[in-house]
């Protein structure tokens, strides 16, 4: 892994918010969480996975949950103002938000979509995200990542 700063860490540097790295193997056959978790001894339900949806009438809208957790479209899309919710296809991921699949960050998209950040986060004095690569997590506190994305929570 190069390290190159990742626009998410570019942005959480800009803001001063306090942070810190985890680089792990990233496997193309297997981008279950838990084998991250597991791999770097950390508990699954710290691990937040970034899921972008798009609702019918206000379009992409980011979610941000534990890796223990599935999401719940009804509810997010009652949340975002919606009344159907759709996972967003990974064919559309890179064009709507600037990153991969394996490499997507809730902080430093290519436009402010809105952001939801399951409140299990709040059990945790840190969270991790990923960076904005795939192998690259960042570890920041749950209430610096909602100031950031001028989140809500879900």
């Amino acid at each position: 892994m190069s390290k190159a700063k990742t626009n998410a860490i570019r942005i959480l540097e800009a803001a001063s918010v306090s942070y810190q790295t985890l680089s792990y193997t990233y496997r193309e056959d297997d981008l279950s969480l838990e084998k991250i978790a597991e791999d770097n001894q950390l508990k699954i339900g710290q691990v937040f996975k970034t899921l972008v949806a798009k609702g019918d009438k206000t379009g992409v809208v980011v979610a941000v949950i534990a890796g223990d957790s599935m999401l719940d479209l009804k509810a997010l899309a009652t949340l975002s103002g919606n009344k159907k919710m759709t996972l967003l296809p990974v064919k559309e991921l890179q064009k709507e938000t600037g990153y991969i699949r394996g490499g997507c960050s809730p902080v430093g998209m290519k436009r402010a979509f809105p952001v939801f950040l399951e409140e299990k986060a709040k059990e945790y004095d840190k969270i991790y995200v990923n960076a904005g690569a795939r192998g690259l997590l960042i570890s920041v506190a749950p209430e610096e990542l909602m100031r950031l994305t001028k989140g809500s929570w879900l």
